[in-house]
């Protein structure tokens, strides 16, 4: 018989857990499932279970992301050929979660349900500024070829399904999904009059100048196209917390590669919060749009803190707000605080 090293004994457990603990939430839905229940189904004992996840919540989490990880995968895309294309074949992939028949706790699952999961103040801001994170990105490739800041109408198609899988939830069976895509088609005609000034750029301190040496680390993925991410190259950085995801477009309106760096304070339940709805999306953006509509976007999920730390950015948390300018191997230039992103990206020719 095989003896499993320590890593392999680790993860076997692990994924005895996670498959306890879906068929734990499937039957009795999150809020009246059991750890003790868990530890019973998969032949652990409730510290084991702890061990690998310090909460209910953190377990539940980690039990949605391992649904939307392992989704098979599809054939490249065909670029939609206009914005009403692009909206409507968004909707109709997003609102494949939509279970047929009833929402039992299993469609609950597949819907990605947080009801009663984000039970306290902070969690909820942090959700709110994934939002905004979520219809940026939705943005870039909506814009793709187009002049025009296309935030608030991914902001509008995206309430417009989230509410839809809300409701089925609620209410199930209520709705019609090829009424909702047609519907997301003709959002394109809605003429909002988007324009990205925000109050606060004209006073942000400018970027320090310096010339540091600093390591890349090596590994990293960029969740938006699934490859390894290259910090090293030109570009601009910008760290934030799960708290300040809402300041990423100060640097993405640079025009320039910019990749965006999330960490938090809390990876086993904040990080799993981002993770969940950022690898959701991405997984929709890519059967819909061409790699190269990010071809200037990218975001690591930095749960371990590897970026920040080779950055020199200490003790960061879910308030973080930090960027640097890359050129050459070297930081150029450094800005930490409210609009630091906005603020590298305005040193553009200067050298230390």
């Amino acid at each position: 018989m095989v003896r499993l090293t320590r890593a392999q004994q680790q993860e076997r457990t692990r994924a005895s857990v996670l498959a306890a603990a879906k068929a734990e939430f499937t039957e009795h839905g999150y809020a009246l499932a059991k750890i003790d229940r868990i530890a019973e189904r998969a032949e652990l004992t409730r510290g084991a279970v702890y061990s690998n996840f310090p909460s209910k919540r953190a377990l539940y989490l980690a039990v949605l992301i391992d649904l939307v990880e392992t989704t098979g995968q599809v054939d490249p895309p065909v670029p939609p050929e206009s914005l009403d294309d692009a909206l409507e074949n968004f909707a109709r992939v997003w609102l494949e979660r939509l279970p047929l028949g009833g929402t039992a706790w299993g469609g609950r699952l597949q819907l990605r349900s947080l009801d009663g999961v984000l039970d306290d103040e902070h969690t909820r801001e942090v959700l709110a500024q994934v939002t905004r994170l979520e219809a940026l990105l939705l943005a870039i490739a909506l814009e793709a070829g187009a002049p025009a800041r296309r935030v608030r109408l991914a902001e509008l198609a995206l309430t417009l399904l989230g509410g839809a899988s809300h409701r089925a939830e609620i209410a199930p069976g209520s709705g019609d999904p090829f009424d909702l895509t047609h519907a997301c088609r003709h959002l394109a005609d809605i003429r909002f009059g988007d324009t990205w000034a925000p109050p606060h750029l004209p006073f942000v301190t400018p970027a320090t100048p310096c010339a540091d040496s600093w390591t890349a680390p090596a590994g990293l993925v960029d969740q938006i196209s699934g490859r390894q991410a290259d910090l090293a190259s030109d570009g601009l950085i910008t760290v934030l917390g799960a708290g300040r995801l809402g300041a990423a477009e100060e640097a993405v309106r640079s025009g320039e590669r910019t990749t965006i760096v999330i960490v938090t304070g809390d990876p086993a339940e904040t990080g799993r919060l981002v993770r969940l709805r950022i690898t959701d999306l991405a997984g929709c953006l890519r059967r819909v749009f061409a790699p190269e509509a990010w071809q200037r976007v990218r975001v690591v999920l930095d749960d371990d803190a590897l970026v920040a730390s080779a950055l020199g950015v200490t003790d960061p948390g879910d308030g973080t707000e930090v960027a640097v300018r890359v050129r050459g191997g070297m930081i150029v230039a450094r800005s930490s605080g409210r609009g630091a992103g906005h603020a590298v990206s305005a040193v553009r020719k200067a050298t230390p």
